[in-house]
Formats: C-alpha cells, sequence, structure tokens
C-alpha cells in the first residue's frame, strides 16, 4: 500500500508558484493488511502528509487480516474495526467542513509571501522582454 502511495506522491508536482497543491487538504490516513496490525506504515503516511502541508486529522485506522473482514458482497462486517472506518471517515468529513473555505488562511506562510513577492517584482522589473 505504501508503494501506491509513494508513486501518487511521486507524480504530484512539488509546487504552483509557491504554493503545494496539497496543502490545506484534509487527510485521513486508513490501512488494510493481509497480516498483523502494523501502525508503522500508518504513521508515516500521517508524517508525510503534514510534510505536505496538509491538515492530517487525529484518528486513523488499520484492519489487520482483512481477508476475513468482507463479506462475499465485498461490505465490510460489523465489528470494532469497521466502527473505527466510520470514525476515521466521519472525523475526515467533519474536518473538511470545518476547514472549507479558510485552508489557504491556515496554511498561509510569511516567508511564501516574502517569496512570491521578490518573484513577481523580478518578472515585472524585467527590462527587456
Amino acid at each position: 500500500m505504501s508503494g501506491i502511495l509513494k508513486a501518487q506522491i511521486d507524480w504530484i508536482p512539488l509546487n504552483t508558484g509557491a504554493v503545494r497543491p496539497t496543502q490545506g487538504k484534509t487527510l485521513a490516513v486508513m490501512q488494510v493488511s493481509g497480516g498483523s496490525q502494523s501502525f508503522n506504515a500508518v504513521n508515516q503516511m500521517r508524517v508525510l502528509g503534514r510534510w505536505m502541508r496538509m491538515i492530517t486529522i487525529p484518528n486513523q485506522s488499520s484492519v489487520p487480516k482483512a481477508f476475513q473482514e468482507f463479506d462475499e458482497h465485498g461490505r465490510m462486517k460489523p465489528s470494532s474495526l469497521y466502527d473505527r472506518v466510520v470514525d476515521v471517515t466521519e472525523e475526515l468529513m467533519k474536518f473538511t467542513l470545518l476547514t472549507r473555505g479558510i485552508s489557504p488562511y491556515l496554511v498561509d506562510r510569511y516567508s511564501e509571501r516574502k517569496e512570491s513577492a521578490a518573484e513577481l517584482s523580478k518578472r515585472v522589473n524585467q527590462r527587456s522582454i
């Protein structure tokens, strides 16, 4: 799973102007695995999300032995693991709604405004075009 995420991240442009395309977006991290439960990959993905300036929700979920947790229709069986997935999904929705429209304010940084102003000045004050 983390290999798929890494491949996706490799194709994201680092920035557009001074703004990363990921910054200000909400992020929830959940994992399914075929074996035992481990939060190592989940925790690393949370760190990565914060590095990408995403609003990473506090909750997370991991579903061990996922092959046992789904019925013949591909629906997750009722269990405490299912409840946890619903909790994470609800929290993601709440954080997304709470931060909608204000995420540009939350991720605004002096250093990026300063850099952007300097780049704009260079472009506008060119001697020859």
